[in-house]
């Protein structure tokens, strides 16, 4: 008898002591994601010489396709005493390891492209010490938030169906590295600094510039070179955020194997980008805008690389990069639920259009030309949100190019989700990064209808 009952008391005791420890990890565990699926009709050529001979393939029929550029699964978990972790694992275009491609700067040529991870990729994996709002320390591997897309790059935060084109073209996207980072909110500022490794000058484009610059193939990042980016908000006007963004680091010699007295002993290829961009929301619209130049020293030299002259190396690249590439952009939507007092701050159909303009080769090197480069692009269409973190979206859209080449319009529509999915009363995601935008914009809906009341009342 007294051995059943201290079995029992045994049993209870554990049971009770297990439901303590699960509700302390549920209530400091977060997890969250986001993901965009998409479909595009492009009404252009896709063959690989349709900028080399315009002209024969203008009336090449438009091609389709189905894609889900982004899926990403979000991990947050607060240790207590200032120590917390956040993780993100990203399956880009389905998550597939190895793809083939056909290179265009290669005239064409089939190229196996193995990215590092295949093409799913630990986005972020840091370790974080909070000494106070104002005084945070990272260490591992996050985001660079330089320019608007990279520092705000989910699907709730642009209309178009993919990401800003310009921004996406001449930098990473999503940019991330690993390395130390120094942040913190003070007053209406929040503010950035990060020490990383450099970009690798091997893999920049004429067609991308330093887009590929952070990925590497082998198992490791290199970090011969290195880098630093910082970037500032401001919050002081109710509705308006405005940011400014800057990168410098070296690149040429950050590869493998290092080439100690070859090129990365005599050329730099230092990398300095600076950037603008904004949010608005208030009155029932929604605008952005950026914009992003970049400077690349020693371009000329980069074609002639052992690395990018060697067929074998995953670093082949053929053609000539720019010294310089700029990006600008603005969009701006208007809430027209906003006008239909039974769907007003239930549902938001926004009608929005976007301009853009962007070159990843800005300036000729030693005298050589892609004109094709240079884009012109604007965007109309509609993104309606059935709830806050869906969102159904629909555009035509048209490149424009010089004269000699032919104009790309296309029609494109996605569906994309984000949202952070609280299990207990700690939200890692939302106690770092405070959407001040939503809160003021809930402040505008209030004031609007708090003068409805005082109209009606007048009445």
């Amino acid at each position: 008898m007294m051995a059943t009952l201290a079995v029992t008391l045994a049993g209870a005791q554990t049971a009770s002591n297990d439901s303590v420890q699960e509700k302390t990890l549920l209530s400091r565990l977060s997890i969250g994601g986001y993901a965009e699926i998409a479909y595009s009709r492009n009404y252009y050529s896709d063959h690989v010489s349709r900028y080399s001979q315009p002209e024969a393939h203008k009336d090449d029929p438009s091609h389709g396709r189905f894609d889900v550029p982004h899926a990403v699964i979000a991990l947050g978990y607060d240790f207590g005493r200032g120590w917390s972790m956040g993780m993100e694992i990203e399956f880009e275009h389905g998550g597939n390891g190895i793809a083939y491609e056909k290179e265009d700067e290669e005239g064409g040529e089939w190229e196996q492209e193995t990215e590092k991870g295949g093409e799913v990729e630990l986005e972020q994996m840091w370790l974080q010490k909070s000494f106070a709002r104002w005084a945070n320390i990272r260490a591992g591997h996050f985001v660079v938030p330089v320019g608007l897309n990279n520092a705000h790059h989910e699907p709730l935060n642009f209309f178009t169906v993919y990401r800003p084109e310009g921004e996406n073209t001449i930098m990473p996207s999503t940019w991330h590295q690993t390395g130390v980072s120094f942040w913190g909110r003070y007053k209406d500022f929040r503010y950035e600094f990060q020490f990383l490794a450099g970009l690798n000058a091997d893999q920049f484009t004429n067609t991308g510039w330093i887009r590929k610059g952070h990925k590497s193939p082998l198992e490791f990042d290199v970090a011969n070179k290195y880098g630093v980016a910082l970037r500032v908000d401001n919050y002081s006007v109710p509705g308006l955020r405005i940011g400014l963004s800057g990168y410098y680091g070296h690149s040429i010699g950050n590869s493998y194997p290092n080439d100690a007295n070859g090129a990365g002993a005599t050329y730099k290829g230092k990398v300095l980008i600076g950037a603008l961009d904004f949010t608005y929301r208030g009155h029932n619209w929604l605008v952005r805008g950026q914009a992003d130049y970049g400077y690349l020293s020693d371009a000329e030299q980069l074609k002639y690389i052992y690395n990018r002259l060697n067929s074998k190396s995953p670093f082949k690249h053929s053609a000539f990069v720019s010294g310089n590439a700029y990006a600008v952009g603005i969009e701006a939507g208007y809430d027209v639920f906003s006008q239909i007092r039974s769907l007003r701050h239930k549902q938001q159909l926004y009608v929005f259009g976007r301009y853009e303009a962007y070159n990843p080769y800005a300036s000729a090197t030693k005298g050589t030309d892609y004109d094709y480069t240079a884009v012109k692009r604007m965007a109309l269409g509609l993104n309606y949100l059935p709830i806050r973190q869906i969102v159904i979206k629909a555009e035509y859209s048209k490149r424009f190019l010089k004269s000699l080449y032919n104009n790309e319009p296309s029609i494109n529509i996605g569906v994309a989700y984000e949202g952070f999915f609280e299990l207990g009363h700690h939200q890692l995601a939302q106690r770092e990064q405070v959407d001040v935008e939503r809160l003021n914009e809930r402040i505008n809906d209030l004031q609007r209808q708090l003068n409805e009341l005082k109209e009606t009342k007048q009445q």
